[in-house]
């Protein structure tokens, strides 16, 4: 027998809705000490998990390494944890006693969570925590690379939840992901907020799909190396982060922007931390690697420095970590400066701080507005400028931008859904949290009267016009001298006598 796969995984789709759907009406009546019974349990499954699943989302995807994915999994599990543990998130959240106004949360109901092939474990586990923190079922659709390793993840998290007092059917994972379960999943008339992580078209699908839709937008990250830099803290730094999963997080480092009175010092540093410093014929070998037609080639994406190297046929240590190419141009024929989701990194020399400012800025303009910027600078006013001038929503300062855009080394909020906000065309800026998937309705007590309208000297009050007009259809059928505006001043002034 025939089996259509598109209608199969549509009718999954509309199955694991309908079951969210009973599942998050009870859930709705859960108090909060049930609700953090419920994410405690999730996170001590998810950090027990996490090796397990590590492994299996790099045999799957051939992105990345174990090692550096494990740790993901435990930013997910431990770290994003740690931070919503103590958040209100049902019934009355806040009280201001002074203006007497509560607000009230309110689920959103049912999240459809599109989860990307290249962090697909960490961002499942991610989402399904805050989802049921903030008192939502969530449906995830997985990338089709990376299906068995985000359905493991999804069932870890919906077998700890229930054990945990969980409602069965809360949480969910399409086992057959196609573009028309995905697409079923956006548009369904169950679904009530999508949380979208993946390429720029999946993103603006979800925005497409007339339901609210939380989306990231690309990163193109540029990095200021300022004169008044530690430099040898700065390229530690920055090798640690473009390496981190070879290069899979899009708050990674692109580019490097540095100023050339320090150039010399910089790029040592950075070839004591394994860079690898690519000649002219090399990168452009290299810079064939990173694009195809235009675009991004899925081929070199996640894959270590050597790997990328041999593609491109040129020979580099073995112990190389990164390849770094010098460039000059911005565009997307410049193969450097555009988003690369592997350890290879553009290196641009100014001759000066502004000169720097606007390089990055072009950069971000190519294909990373909003999202990510980082600077290694000691001067503060340096900093404040830069943060000022960056058309980034998060400016990273003195870390991996990796680290500081998801909050593991700097103090936002950790999360693995970053926004871009209106300059990526994206709903907000923030790092997405529980807060963003609940609704906050407001109870406000009258704490003062509205004043009356005075009334203006000789109208008539407000209720009495009908009866004036009575008085001068009844007047103007009789015998009478006077003519009707008199008699119309007449009712007036004993109305008046009569208020007063």
């Amino acid at each position: 027998m025939i089996v259509d796969v598109d209608l199969t995984s549509i009718q999954e789709v509309r199955t694991a809705l309908s079951q969210a759907k009973e599942a998050q009406k009870k859930l709705a009546a859960y108090s909060q000490e049930q609700i953090d019974a419920i994410v405690a349990a999730m996170s001590r499954a998810g950090i027990e998990a996490a090796e397990r699943l590590a492994a299996m989302a790099v045999e799957e995807t051939g992105f990345g390494n174990v090692a550096d994915k494990k740790a993901k999994n435990l930013f997910a599990a431990r770290d994003v944890y740690s931070a919503i543990r103590e958040q209100k998130t049902v019934g009355i959240i806040g009280k201001d006693e002074a203006n007497q106004v509560w607000e009230v949360a309110h689920p959103v109901g049912i999240i459809a969570g599109i989860v990307p092939s290249t962090n697909p474990t960490s961002t499942a586990m991610f989402k399904a925590m805050i989802a049921v923190k903030a008192g939502n079922a969530i449906v995830i659709s997985p990338h089709p690379s990376a299906a068995r390793c985000t359905l493991e993840a999804t069932r870890v998290m919906a077998q700890a939840a229930e054990q945990a007092g969980a409602p069965p059917g809360l949480i969910h994972c399409i086992s057959t992901p196609t573009l028309q379960a995905t697409q079923e999943l956006m548009k369904h008339k169950l679904t009530d907020l999508i949380l979208a992580t993946g390429g720029t078209q999946m993103v603006k699908a979800a925005y497409s799909s007339g339901k609210p839709a939380y989306g990231v937008g690309p990163g193109n990250v540029p990095v200021l190396i300022h004169q008044s830099a530690d430099l040898n803290a700065a390229a530690r730094r920055i090798v640690q982060s473009k390496t981190f999963d070879y290069g899979t997080i899009c708050a990674s480092e692109q580019a490097l922007v540095v100023e050339e009175s320090v150039k010399r010092e910089l790029v040592d540093a950075l070839k004591r931390e394994g860079a690898y410093f690519l000649d002219e014929r090399e990168k452009e070998k290299v810079a064939a690697v990173i694009a195809v037609n235009g675009s991004l080639n899925a081929k070199m994406v996640g894959r270590s420095a050597p790997s990328i190297a041999q593609m491109a046929g040129i020979a580099v240590p073995p112990e190389t970590r990164v390849l770094i190419g010098e460039e000059t141009r911005v565009g997307k024929a410049t193969p450097f400066s555009i988003e690369k989701l592997a350890p290879v990194l553009a290196m641009y020399t100014v001759p000066d701080t502004q000169t720097g400012f606007a390089r990055c800025r072009q950069l971000l303009e190519l294909g990373g507005l909003g999202h990510t910027a980082g600077i290694h600078a000691a001067d503060q006013q340096v900093i404040e400028a830069y943060g000022k001038e960056m058309p980034a929503s998060r400016i990273a300062v003195n870390t991996g931008t990796t680290f500081g855009g998801i909050g593991a080394t700097t103090a936002i909020v950790p999360s693995l859904t970053l926004g871009c906000g209106a300059l990526g065309n994206n709903i907000t800026s923030d790092n997405i949290g529980p807060e963003h998937l609940f609704n906050i309705k407001r109870v406000a007590f009258g704490v003062r009267e509205m004043p009356q309208t005075p009334q203006a000297e000789g109208s008539v009050p407000a209720g009495q016009e009908p009866v004036q007009e009575a008085v001068l259809q009844a007047l103007s059928g009789m015998n009478i001298t006077i003519n009707r505006e008199e008699i119309k001043n007449i009712i007036q002034s004993v109305l008046a006598e009569m208020r007063g």
